[in-house]
This record gives C-alpha cells, sequence and structure tokens, in this order.
C-alpha cells in the first residue's frame, strides 16, 4: 500500500485541454481513497493532489464536452460565483432551514458574518464584515504587482462543524505588466477539495469568467489600463474521482481517448453558437432563481 498521497502537475494553453490532462493525470496516477460520503457497496475513489496551470485561460477552445452539465449549467454557475444566489443561505440556528450554509460569493464579498434568527426575524450577524473582493480590486488597482491581493472563505467558527464546508479556500491575483503597457491578471486558486468529475470544470470555468468580470475588468474600469487574463493556476489538495462516477468518467472520457481526436472532444465557448447559447441562458437561470426562492420563501 502507498504511503503518500500522489502529486500531479499539468500544464496547458487552454482550459479545456488542462482539464483532460488533469483528469487523464489522476486516472493513471491517482490513488485510491475511503471517503466520509461513500455508501456502502461504492468502490473507492481516485485521489491525488493536484496543481493545473492553464496558461492562457481564455483561449479556445474553453469548454470540454465530457463535464457532466451543459452551456447553460455554466451561465448559472458564474452568475452564482457573482451573488445571484446569496440570498439562498439559510439562518444558522434555524433546524427548519434547509438552505445552503453558505455561497463563495458571500464569503469572499463579505467574509465575516452569517444570518441567525434574532427575535423571529432573519439578522445579519457575526464579528466583522470584510469587502475582500473590493480590497481585491482597490490592491491591484493601486499597486498591481502586490502580493497581498487574496481573498479567502474558511471560517473555523462555523466551518469545523459543518458537514460540508467551503471546497474553495482561497484566490490570490497579482498583475505583470508588459511592454506595450497592458496588464497581464495572474491567477492562484487554491481548492481543499475538488470533485475531478463532477466539478472540476465547471469551477474553473467559472472563476476564469469571475476573475475576468469581477476582478480584471474593475481594475480595468478604476485604473483606465488595459487589463487581460493571464496564466491560472488551480491547486487542489485533494482531486478526486468518486467511486460511484469512475465508471461514467471512463466510458465519457477515457475510453474515448484513443479513438477520438481532440478536437472532437471540446467546444468553442467563443464559437457563435455556443456564445448565443450562454447568453440566453441568463433567462433561464433567473427564472430558476425565482422559482426556487417561491418555493423556499421564508416568513
Amino acid at each position: 500500500m502507498p504511503k503518500n498521497i500522489p502529486v500531479i502537475c499539468v500544464e496547458a494553453e487552454t482550459l479545456a485541454e488542462a482539464y483532460e490532462k488533469a483528469l487523464t493525470g489522476l486516472y493513471t496516477r491517482g490513488t485510491r481513497f475511503k471517503t466520509q460520503y461513500d455508501k456502502p457497496g461504492d468502490p473507492l475513489s481516485l485521489d491525488c493532489t493536484m496543481n493545473i496551470t492553464i496558461l492562457d485561460p481564455l483561449k479556445d477552445p474553453m469548454i470540454h464536452k465530457a463535464f457532466p452539465g451543459g452551456i447553460a449549467d455554466l451561465r448559472e454557475y458564474v452568475m452564482e460565483l457573482k451573488g445571484f444566489k446569496d440570498h439562498w443561505v439559510k439562518n444558522m440556528n434555524d433546524p427548519k432551514d434547509t438552505r445552503w450554509e453558505y455561497t463563495y460569493h458571500g464569503r469572499l464579498a463579505d467574509y465575516g458574518v452569517w444570518k441567525e434568527l434574532i427575535g423571529g426575524k432573519s439578522t445579519e450577524t457575526g464579528p466583522f464584515k470584510i469587502r475582500q473582493l473590493d480590497g481585491i480590486v482597490e490592491k491591484l488597482s493601486k499597486q498591481p504587482f502586490t502580493r497581498q491581493a487574496q481573498a479567502i472563505t474558511w471560517m473555523p467558527n462555523l466551518d469545523l462543524e459543518c458537514y460540508d464546508p467551503p471546497c474553495l479556500q482561497s484566490i490570490w491575483y497579482r498583475i505583470l505588466e508588459d511592454d506595450e503597457g497592458i496588464w497581464w491578471l495572474n491567477t492562484n486558486i487554491r481548492f481543499r477539495s475538488n470533485d475531478a468529475w463532477g466539478a472540476n470544470f465547471m469551477n474553473m470555468f467559472g472563476f476564469t469568467l469571475f476573475s475576468k468580470e469581477v476582478i480584471a475588468d474593475a481594475v480595468a474600469a478604476k485604473t483606465g489600463k488595459t487589463v487581460k487574463m493571464g496564466r491560472l493556476n488551480w491547486q487542489a489538495d485533494s482531486f478526486h474521482i468518486y467511486g460511484k462516477d469512475i465508471q461514467a468518467a471512463k466510458e465519457r472520457l477515457f475510453d474515448r481517448l484513443g479513438t477520438t481526436d481532440f478536437e472532437d472532444r471540446v467546444y468553442e465557448f467563443h464559437d457563435e453558437m455556443i456564445n448565443e447559447m450562454y447568453a440566453e441562458a441568463e433567462g433561464e437561470v433567473l427564472a430558476k432563481i425565482k422559482a426556487y426562492d417561491a418555493e423556499h420563501a421564508r416568513p
């Protein structure tokens, strides 16, 4: 039996290629692990520590066809990361409230607070509220080479006892300026746990668009500079495929690697049809959020 968790590093030009390389590396070099979410009879998971570098994250092909989701799901996740579902967070002391315990955007944008029922009323509470995303934009705008432009999610007072605590742990940004005066936003993102098959592609796609639209564009607006996306480095302490998902991953991807061309396994995000589908999905997502709000309305 091995005593060390494998550490696997992959690098690729595009998001879709990086995703495929990371999954293939895990499949061929990962180790087997139990998890606290296994059901009786589930096979052991595949697991490793993974480091992924995407050199040009907005370059096509961005989308891999093997990820278990669709274009509308990608749009919904980007909107979620931008705060569209922050109001879905539950009152922490209300056992009847079954909504989410947190959102990534809520932790990143307003770190240190949560909701409780106080006197029968939903009330924001906590020791402080730190607007981390605003701070990142301010720091990068004033000093693009700063090493302090980061945000965290982990709140040990809540998360040590949370059944499903945040997988995302931190985001870190730094800007390089080229000879033409263009600013390039470099990104480091760390996950403590990353479902390689069920979530990783959506995570990486979502945070690529988040970094561009929420950070880079805000810095550009504040400074008047041209800010583009530089490399994205993705660190996952546990990068895993659950045992129950290994067969699906094998059928949808691994068994097809030798019989299909890479071009047939990916989509170009900036293709007119795909981009139109992505744009049109916003209305569908807003309707879905509205329906959820009506169903889960709290007094």
